[in-house]
């Protein structure tokens, strides 16, 4: 008597591991799960207990980290986006990720963000250990009316079709949604990362005892510095897809400075 049931390279189904830097209660990871699971069912979430915004690509190395199981394929962990998706992948998941996806964050992720963002984090710790990742973020002018239906409408379709792909070692994919409904949406453009005109905010304020504290952060000023980059299509109403290596060598400048050295 035959078996009634199919192996999961019969059904070709990807493992794909879920996580965020908004935390383990962000309704964006809860898009994410829908998204994934819109692929397969063969899902696991490990994401941060708190949010990790801005956490970049940084280990917790100087406390414990500790791994809260919620349900089955479900862990909550007191660390970095980082710490999730190495926890994940070495300990907590059994067998190998086949595909990690960060997001959907509450926010977008381009330009100059990259190098801050907890959610690009994550991916890029999905990348080092060879799985194949992408970074999901939703772009918002009011918190009271995230279209996250527009990250639930195109994502799907799109992961699917890169991960047809021959995937490119040592590149994430980082995709951002623009704010608007799923109708309004205008394409998706492959696009450079770009960079956005200076603006720095700070915020001094004097705590009860007269000491001199400060906030970082706020408004930002989204106007890129050059067009046809992923902040310029995303403010003009595009989903926006960028390829991003993990090797950061300037080869350019890597042949002027071995050229001034005399190497």
């Amino acid at each position: 008597m035959k078996k009634n049931h199919e192996s999961r390279a019969t059904r070709h189904e990807p493992r794909i591991l879920v996580t965020n830097d908004d935390g383990i209660g962000a309704p964006g990871l809860e898009v994410l799960e829908r998204i994934a699971r819109a692929i397969s069912s063969d899902v696991w979430v490990v994401a941060p207990e708190t949010e990790q915004s801005g956490a970049g690509h940084s280990l917790t190395l100087h406390v414990p980290v500790r791994v809260r199981k919620i349900d089955a394929k479900r862990y909550a962990i007191s660390g970095t986006p980082t710490d999730c998706v190495l926890l994940a992948l070495k300990e907590i998941m059994p067998k190998r990720a086949d595909l990690v996806l960060s997001g959907v964050n509450r926010g977008s992720n381009v330009g100059d963000d990259v190098t801050y963002s907890g959610t690009i984090a994550a991916a890029m710790e999905g990348t080092i250990l060879n799985v194949p990742s992408i970074a999901l973020s939703m772009h918002y002018d009011d918190p009271a009316k995230i279209h996250w239906k527009t990250a639930e409408k195109f994502a799907p379709d799109l992961i699917k079709k890169l991960l047809a792909q021959k995937w490119r070692p040592n590149t994430l994919i980082n995709i951002n949604f623009p704010n608007c409904t799923p109708s309004q949406v205008k394409g998706i453009e492959v696009c450079p990362q770009g960079k956005r005109k200076i603006s720095v905010l700070l915020s001094e304020r004097v705590d009860p005892k007269g000491r001199p504290y400060y906030w970082l952060g706020g408004e930002r000023d989204d106007t890129p510095e050059i067009v046809d980059v992923d902040i310029d299509f995303l403010h003009k109403g595009f989903v926006t897809v960028t390829p991003i290596g993990m090797d950061l060598t300037d080869y350019k400048a890597m042949e002027i400075v071995r050229k001034t050295l005399g190497s």
